[in-house]
């Protein structure tokens, strides 16, 4: 049963929804009453995720570095869950390296992903509300490396700095079409990714995990590494009628880690 009914009867995608911050959008969504398309590049990880929430989720396999299967996979979500009015494009990666040590790959598949995955589903969500002249809503996972750069991360920083600038500029295309498009950026999120990121930083900077995820929580004002769980609230937010006069934001959600 929804939570509040905010998203009742409403029709999401969710990319990147198998695991950690995704899987957490998926489940917030539901609660509130919607149907979600769940992909994930992982197809087993999707079809587990969609299988936690029963019959109001499909799962779809999707690479979204991939132009021909992501519009493949939109049109296939469409039909399957009888249109779309909500776009949360939220698959990402990370890697860390200190810039004179950071390879042409990691550069590339952080780029891939991370940006140019965000321009592939934005634009498909585009066009397919505008197919149908129904004013849907995007919403972007960006960073708090989004916003202010960080060590051992500048190509990951460049990557979701992309994704804000992106979410305002395309914010501003389609707003004569009733469509919103906003981006959140989480901070220090407890996730599997974030688990492998502690243990990279540790060894580049000489340090146990450990202090890591201290120094973690002390750059964090409210006190606690933050949850899958407060990122997927926000989410309902930009999803919901309760910002309905918000586009072109990225929204902080960083636990105090970054005010602006």
């Amino acid at each position: 049963m929804p939570d509040h009914g905010l998203l009742e009867g409403r029709k999401a995608l969710v990319t990147g929804g198998g695991k950690g911050i995704g899987l957490a959008i998926v489940h917030a969504l539901v609660s509130e009453g919607a149907i979600v398309a769940v992909t994930d590049a992982d197809g087993a990880s999707a079809e587990a995720a969609a299988g936690q929430v029963g019959n109001k989720a499909t799962a779809l396999q999707l690479d979204v570095t991939n132009a021909a299967q992501t519009a493949e996979v939109f049109q296939t979500a469409g039909e399957a869950l009888g249109g779309l009015d909500l776009v949360v494009a939220n698959a990402g990666i990370s890697t860390m390296n200190r810039v004179v040590d950071l390879t042409e790959e990691e550069w590339d598949s952080n780029m891939a992903v991370n940006a140019k995955g965000v321009f592939l589903t934005n634009r498909e969500a585009v066009k397919c509300f505008m197919a149908t002249d129904t004013k849907g809503v995007i919403v972007n996972t960006a960073s708090l490396a989004g916003k202010i750069g960080a060590p051992l991360l500048a190509h990951y920083a460049a990557s979701k700095f992309a994704v804000v600038g992106f979410t305002q500029s395309l914010a501003k295309e389609v707003a004569e079409h009733g469509i919103r498009v906003n981006a959140v950026c989480p901070g220090f999120v407890r996730t599997s990714m974030q688990e492998r990121e502690i243990v990279w930083e540790a060894e580049l900077r000489s340090m146990t995990p450990e202090a890591v995820r201290d120094e973690y929580v002390s750059l964090t004002p409210l006190g606690r590494i933050e949850e899958p769980e407060d990122i997927a609230k926000v989410v309902v937010f930009l999803a919901s009628d309760l910002s309905a006069f918000l586009t072109g934001e990225s929204i902080n959600a960083t636990g105090g880690v970054l005010m602006d």
